[in-house]
């Protein structure tokens, strides 16, 4: 298996990415394009101690590098050597089985879908992204991708995550909710309304185990594995989340480390404590899939360390061993309204 690399995007690039790449090389076995200047590749491998590229890892060198205050629509096209542009392009012509990226989120979700391409009959690719819960956790989708939806997006985004959550996670009969403002059936705008009737339909079918509409405190306990929302709503329950996580680590800090006595209690607890705030900690998981994207695309948050890239490169693995892509590309026809005819 082969994973892409863009080595250039993100707040650490390339010392970070380079070495996460490695590591995730000599641990999980994969094969690695790191896809960037070369001579910033090769100075960072220096810097980690290695002499000569390891057997299993190549270098692709690209001469730009995408910036975050480049127009996110036109810069894979304005920058055609530029890291990710290549990285995408190697993607799409089979050279690699997926693509990472901290770089720009927009310019790589605009192209993947130029370059790589949607599945078709998807109308929108996604961005998810696993939050904790007094369970395994739940997969809000979207996330920040389309900040504006129609009921039609939503199924697809429900049907997208319900396959993910089957094939990544290995959730038997993922139960999917609809982010809402409260439990009854008419509740929220027409834009909920309207999904809840299509994702009820796909109840009854059989296609989906749509649980209803879900509080978004109630999420955290454990009632939903899918949490379906539009992505300006998904995107501000992620960042809350994130904040909370934050400002609990950082009150919790201040708390047991107050006096003696509070750092005995501390130690005590230690275990307990490291295991509450491991669900706030997304290096494991790395990054968030493109859903809808024709092959498996990652996007690692721009902060990302080597232990957020490597955790990138283990969802990587597992995209390509599922097979959720050709799980969605399966099952599109499922995710279509019919097509209106005119009278």
């Amino acid at each position: 298996m082969k994973i892409v690399i863009d080595a250039m995007g993100g707040d650490n690039a390339p010392l970070e990415i380079v070495k996460g790449a490695l590591e995730a090389h000599e641990e999980f076995g994969a094969n690695i394009v790191l896809v960037g200047k070369g001579e910033d590749i090769l100075r960072s491998m220096s810097e980690l101690g290695y002499s000569d590229l390891p057997s299993g890892v190549e270098i692709a060198n690209a001469s730009e590098v995408v910036l975050m205050d480049d127009d996110p629509a036109t810069v894979t096209r304005e920058k055609s050597d530029s890291s990710m542009t290549v990285a995408l392009k190697l993607l799409k012509d089979g050279s690699a089985d997926a693509m990472i990226s901290a770089g720009s989120t927009g310019a790589l979700l605009s192209g993947a879908t130029l370059i790589v391409k949607r599945i078709k009959g998807i109308r929108r690719a996604v961005l998810s992204v696993l939050l904790p819960s007094t369970g395994k956790g739940f997969l809000i989708i979207d996330c920040g991708a389309n900040a504006e939806c129609t009921p039609e997006y939503l199924m697809q985004f429900a049907y997208m995550g319900n396959y993910y959550m089957k094939g990544i996670l290995g959730t038997e009969n993922p139960r999917v909710g609809l982010l809402n403002i409260g439990t009854e059936e008419g509740k929220g705008t027409s834009l909920q309304v309207e999904t809840y009737k299509l994702l009820q339909e796909a109840n009854a079918s059989g296609a989906l185990n749509f649980v209803g509409n879900v509080e978004a405190r109630a999420a955290f306990h454990d009632v939903c594995d899918v949490l379906v929302a539009d992505g300006f709503t998904g995107n501000v329950l992620l960042k809350g989340t994130e904040g909370i996580g934050l400002m609990l680590k950082g009150e919790l800090k201040n708390i047991f480390y107050k006096s003696v006595f509070t750092k005995l209690a501390a130690l005590a607890i230690k275990p307990g404590l490291k295991n509450l705030m491991k669900k706030f900690d997304a290096s494991d998981v790395g990054g968030t899939m493109l859903l809808g994207i024709s092959k498996p695309v990652i996007k690692a948050h721009g902060s990302s360390k080597a232990k957020d890239i490597k955790g990138a490169v283990r969802q990587a693995m597992l995209a390509v061993e599922s097979g959720v892509c050709e799980m969605i590309e399966k099952n599109v026809q499922h995710m279509k309204l019919p097509e209106k005819t005119n009278d």
